[in-house]
């Protein structure tokens, strides 16, 4: 990837980050440290890494996305927004009673979402279920599915990994959004899932470790994906990322879950984007 490749996308993640603040302030309701941590995957999958057509959202060839910790929509929305599959203006409405954009994602109402998700585990099952079907009929599609760490807590995702091995589902790639933290607290402290790469590999999954906000990296364990088609192995990727990533007084922070920021650190929150943006201009 060239260095002008990587500075769009940073630029990029910055507006996704951006239209992530606008839409929860906006509804003064949704998550936007979970959509936070997961903007730079979310920009490099639309961005880079998955066959798909804005003008035409239904596709019948393209790759397909589960967002399986379906309460993270804004940062989904925000990515399909920017991408172009609606209108960027329509961010402010999220979860306004007159709104498509419901507070998780569902894929009747919003162009570009492949399957309605929130209840935690079941995305991931899902997809494993869209790779199954295009292995079935033979179609080049690469499906993917993006969970949260305190998703692992859910039976249903072991289930999930287990039919991946069981039938070869080497199209089908999982990205675990591990950022440490859930609603309740550190994962460790809730419900301890370590080793995480461990249980994956134990599934016969290709377990693939990222700093989940270093774009050469995730271009790296896409190649391993793709390059590894025709094994017969799922591919897990497991990020490592930062709740919170790009609001300082959001970074890190638990209890920026599940609460919208109010005028005030909304402001702040634009502000720490706006300088973000303002060094990766100068570079």
């Amino acid at each position: 990837m060239t260095s002008a490749e990587k500075k769009q996308l940073a630029l990029t993640a910055v507006a996704v980050r951006e239209g992530i603040l606008t839409s929860t302030h906006g509804a003064k309701a949704g998550h936007p440290g979970g959509s936070l941590s997961a903007a730079d995957m979310f920009t490099y999958l639309y961005f880079k890494e998955m066959r798909i057509d804005p003008k035409n959202p239904k596709w019948e060839d393209r790759d397909r996305f589960v967002l399986s910790k379906g309460h993270t929509a804004p940062g989904l929305y925000s990515v399909l927004a920017q991408r172009g599959f609606f209108p960027v203006e329509d961010l402010p409405t999220l979860r306004h009673i007159d709104s498509y954009l419901q507070g998780h994602p569902n894929m009747n109402l919003v162009p570009g979402v492949d399957m309605s998700t929130g209840s935690l585990g079941q995305g991931v099952s899902v997809a494993a279920g869209m790779a199954k079907g295009a292995k079935y009929l033979g179609k080049d599609i690469n499906v993917y599915t993006l969970l949260g760490d305190g998703e692992l807590a859910e039976g249903q995702v072991w289930e999930a990994a287990m039919f991946s091995a069981h039938y070869k589902l080497d199209n089908l790639c999982m990205i675990i959004d591990l950022n440490g933290l859930q609603i309740d607290g550190p994962t460790k402290e809730v419900m301890n899932s370590a080793p995480v790469d461990a249980k994956y590999e134990a599934f016969n999954c290709n377990v693939i470790q990222i700093d989940g906000h270093d774009f050469d990296q995730m271009e790296a364990a896409f190649a391993q994906f793709h390059a590894n088609k025709g094994s017969g192995k799922p591919t897990v990727i497991i990020m490592h990322t930062l709740k919170g990533k790009g609001v300082s007084y959001m970074e890190g922070q638990v209890g920026w879950h599940g609460k919208a920021p109010n005028d005030e650190e909304y402001a702040r929150g634009m502000a720490d984007l706006a300088a973000i943006r303002a060094a990766l201009e100068v570079q």
